[in-house]
């Protein structure tokens, strides 16, 4: 089996109240777990650096909830921008 490694050196969250935040980032670190837990997504990832990745427009929704599910969207993006 093979490692991936995703390193986020800085995540700005300017305008979220502390558990928006929260929820944001357990949002983001369940989804790029589960996406890349899957054995198929190691088959499809092409090994790079990249210092930004542009995700593009997001919607979200306020609350710890809205935030929770911007941070799955966020992961889906980046995983959707790291396939070849």
């Amino acid at each position: 089996m093979s490692r991936i490694r995703i390193t986020i050196d800085r995540l700005a969250l300017q305008g979220f109240d502390p558990a928006e935040r929260a929820a944001l980032v357990e949002g983001l670190k369940g989804e790029l777990a589960r996406a890349l837990a899957d054995p198929a997504a190691h088959a499809a990832l092409k090994s790079r650096r990249t210092p930004v990745l542009r995700l593009g427009n997001l919607e979200r929704n306020s609350g710890p909830s809205g935030s929770r599910t911007f941070g799955t969207k966020i992961a889906r993006a980046i995983q959707r921008s790291v396939k070849p």
